[in-house]
């Protein structure tokens, strides 16, 4: 059974903001959407996950299926006294198969930690979150290439263990060679910017 079945949906704020979309999404597969910046990428993923519009078009998930969700919004966490390995509890995620880099930090506040740091780790407590449907939005933003290399067989591994994982992303490279296929979202000719 597909974790997830989109048939021509429509999907925006408020209004559409992309061409209707099909596609069905596997338990084991990684599935990349792509297209230009601005074409409503990130606001499917919005109203897949229940956040953004659904205008017409059918969603459907698969009601055993948990869902795991990076957005690229991250919460203001200065002044915030929650350590990695706190983020790492609240999520439920294991802190096993880290690299050394980021497990020898574990213990640092996130207001310590740098930027790509704390993308990856962010990234980390959804991938190994209990989820059979990851929304993956931009995961290699700002991390280097030692992140983006401990990524791609996370994602595989990910994957293997039986999670559906549907992600945005522009750099080509690292879409070759983590995704299975790939769908282009189009903008709808009428959209607006989201607000």
């Amino acid at each position: 059974m597909s974790v997830l079945e989109v048939e021509a949906l429509v999907a925006g704020w408020r209004q559409p903001a992309i061409r209707p979309i099909s596609f069905c999404l596997e338990p084991g597969e990684i599935l990349a959407l792509t297209g230009p910046n601005g074409a409503g990428k990130s606001t499917l993923l919005m109203a897949l996950a229940g956040i953004g519009q659904i205008f017409s078009g059918r969603c459907v998930k698969n009601p055993k299926a948990r869902l795991g969700f990076l957005t690229q919004a991250r919460p203001p966490i200065a002044g915030l006294p929650l350590s990695g390995k706190e983020l790492l509890a609240l999520t439920q995620a294991s802190p096993a198969g880290l690299p050394p880099w980021l497990s020898n930090c574990l213990d640092q506040r996130l207001d310590r930690l740098s930027g790509g740091q704390r993308q990856y780790l962010a990234l980390w407590s959804v991938l190994q979150t209990p989820a059979e449907l990851l929304f993956l939005d931009e995961p290699a933003n700002h991390l280097d290439q030692a992140g983006i290399a401990h990524l791609r067989p996370a994602l595989r591994q990910r994957a293997k263990a039986g999670a559906g994982i549907l992600l945005v992303s522009h750099a080509p490279d690292f879409l070759r060679d983590c995704c299975d296929r790939a769908i282009a979202v189009e903008p709808c000719p009428c959209s607006n910017p989201r607000p």
